[in-house]
């Protein structure tokens, strides 16, 4: 007969409460039951550990050692317990986030987990949304970062933040528009001015979405240019761009020249979210991991939105 924690832990509460009656209530039991456990204890440990008292009690010298080993048991079982359930956020994940957030979103979720006294062994992956994806369903990524998922039933999808679009340019370029930047819309805007990425990033695809223009409309394809390419063009007169809020802050400060708008309502937007597969094991690393994006976006959002102020 082996030795159960159910007996240690029904064991404990009778050498607590001191009565048979009392430790069978604390532990939901009847008198009988707790009674045969503390029994199969004894049998299992073959020594006696209460000596039985009309109203109460006494542990034997074998019991009041296994009282404080059991008590350290039950510790020891109760943070093994927690820490299953805190394994999602301990052991390494694998996450692929799309490169218009990656290099904005990262440094603060990474302070984040720092700060939060949460060890991490996380492996980052940067590609565009469809590479992500098919990492994602065979198993290399555990969790993505994207924008606009398609709802699909092998998948599990947490909103993360909606981030609007500014227009980025430079003060000459955004003059005449801000004279009317209460009604600017995306679709005003002239194609010819309009400095995207490659075919393939969904921000480029977005844009050309909200704008109701053809790629081939614009003057200039930048191939496999990088937000921060297109943000330093823009600041020296180079045509206008798109820029999601969330890149506000850093790229104000590699491009001071630069100056934004913000569009009319409704503005622009992306929605961002975190994604999984669905018959991925979730112990709660997965709503603790997008809790811990959307507060580093709220920072960056927000900075956004007292620089460039939406319309009241």
């Amino acid at each position: 007969m082996r030795v159960t924690l159910k007996q240690l832990a029904y064991f404990i509460a009778l050498a607590e409460e001191g009565n048979f009656g009392r430790a069978a209530a604390r532990v939901h039991v009847t008198q009988p039951a707790l009674s045969m456990q503390i029994r199969e204890l004894e049998q299992a440990l073959n020594a006696p550990l209460v000596e039985r008292r009309p109203r109460d009690i006494r542990l034997t010298r074998v019991g009041r050692e296994v009282l404080a080993r059991a008590r350290r048991i039950l510790s020891e079982t109760e943070e093994l317990e927690a820490a299953a359930r805190r394994q999602g956020l301990l052991g390494r994940l694998n996450l692929g986030v799309i490169p218009t957030v990656a290099p904005y979103l990262l440094p603060p979720v990474l302070g984040a987990l720092r700060d939060s006294g949460i060890t991490r062994d996380l492996r980052v992956r940067e590609a565009q949304t469809a590479q992500l994806l098919a990492a994602l369903d065979a198993g290399q990524l555990d969790a993505v970062v994207i924008a606009r998922p398609t709802p699909a039933p092998d998948r599990a999808i947490l909103p993360l933040f909606t981030d609007r679009f500014l227009l980025a340019g430079s003060a000459t370029g955004l003059r005449g528009l801000a004279q009317v930047s209460e009604h600017l819309r995306p679709v005003a805007l002239d194609p010819e001015q309009l400095l995207l990425l490659d075919e393939g990033h969904c921000l480029a695809d977005q844009a050309l979405e909200v704008c109701a223009i053809d790629r081939r409309q614009t003057r200039i394809d930048l191939g496999a240019s990088s937000l921060s390419t297109l943000c330093g063009l823009v600041a020296q007169g180079f045509g206008l761009t798109f820029l999601p809020e969330i890149a506000l802050r850093s790229e104000e400060a590699a491009a001071p020249d630069m100056r934004v708008l913000r569009f009319a309502a409704p503005e622009p937007a992306r929605d961002i979210a975190l994604v999984r597969r669905a018959k991925t094991t979730d112990d709660g690393w997965f709503a603790a991991l997008a809790e811990l994006i959307s507060g580093a976006a709220a920072g960056l959002l927000d900075h956004a939105r007292r620089v460039c102020p939406p319309a009241t």
